[in-house]
C-alpha cells in the first residue's frame, strides 16, 4: 500500500474507532510497526493531532478538529474539483456557483505554497470553449481514470507523454507527444499536444487515450496553441 492510501486508511480508522494501538494499526494497513509510527509522524507534520496514551493499554486518540481542518488533497485532486466547476459553468450549468467558489477558494488557501504553485502553473494550461454542434458524441466513453495524474507530471514536469490513441474509426495508433493545453468543450475534453512525429499540433479525445506513461527521455518547450476566437483561459473565466 502506498504511504498515502496508507496514512488515509490509518486516519479514517483513528476517526471511527476512537482509539488504536500501533499493534492494530499495523495489521489493518499490512504494515510495520517501524512504518505506521513513521506514518503517523508524517500526518503529525501536516497538521493531525494525534495523541498518545502511555502505558500498557494505552494507545492513539485523533482529535476530530484537526480533520475538518487540515486539506490533504492532492494537487491533481483540487484541479480536478476547479476544472469540474469550469466545464460546468462552460456548460451554463453551475447551481450554487456562489457557494462552489468560496469553497475551492478555501481550499486554495490551505494548500502548501509549493503545492499552491504547481497548481497555478496546471490551471495556466486549461481553456474552455464552446463544443460545435455538428461534432457527433454519440460514441463518447468513460476517461481513463489515470489521464490526470500523468497530465499533472506531463504538464509540471515537461515531458513527452506516451499513449494509446483510438481515432473515429477504431483504429489504434501509438503516440508520444508533447502536451501543451487542455481543452474542455463540454461535453467534451481534449489534450492539445505538439506532435513531432507530424509536426503539428494535434486535439486528442480525451475519451480516445489509454494507457498513459510519462516519457522520461527529454524535456520541451511550450508553444503557443493558436486557439480559435471563442476559447478563453480557464482564470478568465470569472469566478
Amino acid at each position: 500500500m502506498k504511504a498515502r492510501l496508507r496514512q488515509d486508511a490509518i486516519v479514517r480508522s483513528l476517526r471511527r474507532n476512537g482509539t488504536s494501538t500501533i499493534a492494530d494499526l499495523a495489521e489493518k494497513v499490512g504494515a510495520s510497526r517501524r512504518t505506521v509510527l513513521r506514518d503517523i509522524g508524517a500526518l503529525r507534520d501536516e497538521g493531525f493531532v494525534i495523541h498518545s496514551e502511555p502505558g500498557r493499554g494505552g494507545g492513539l486518540q485523533l482529535d476530530p478538529q484537526s480533520v475538518q481542518t487540515t486539506a490533504r488533497l492532492s494537487v491533481a485532486e483540487v484541479f480536478a474539483l476547479l476544472i469540474s466547476v469550469a466545464s460546468m459553468r462552460a456548460a451554463g450549468n453551475l447551481p450554487f456557483s456562489d457557494l462552489a467558489d468560496a469553497g475551492l477558494a478555501k481550499i486554495e488557501a490551505a494548500l502548501p505554497s509549493d503545492k499552491l504553485r504547481d497548481l497555478r502553473r496546471f490551471l495556466d494550461c486549461l481553456h474552455v470553449g464552446q463544443l460545435a454542434p455538428q461534432v457527433d458524441i454519440s460514441d463518447m466513453r468513460a476517461m481513463d481514470p489515470t489521464l490526470l495524474p500523468a497530465f499533472e507530471a506531463a504538464f509540471l514536469q515537461r515531458r513527452r507523454l506516451r499513449f494509446q490513441y483510438r481515432d473515429s474509426k477504431g483504429e489504434i495508433t501509438h503516440r508520444n507527444v508533447e502536451p501543451q493545453a487542455m481543452l474542455i468543450l463540454p461535453p467534451l475534453w481534449y489534450l492539445v499536444a505538439w506532435d513531432p512525429a507530424r509536426v503539428a499540433f494535434r486535439h486528442f479525445r480525451m475519451d480516445r487515450i489509454s494507457v498513459p506513461e510519462i516519457d522520461d527521455s527529454a524535456t520541451f518547450q511550450r508553444r503557443h496553441v493558436p486557439f480559435e476566437d471563442h476559447v478563453r483561459p480557464v482564470r478568465d473565466l470569472s469566478r
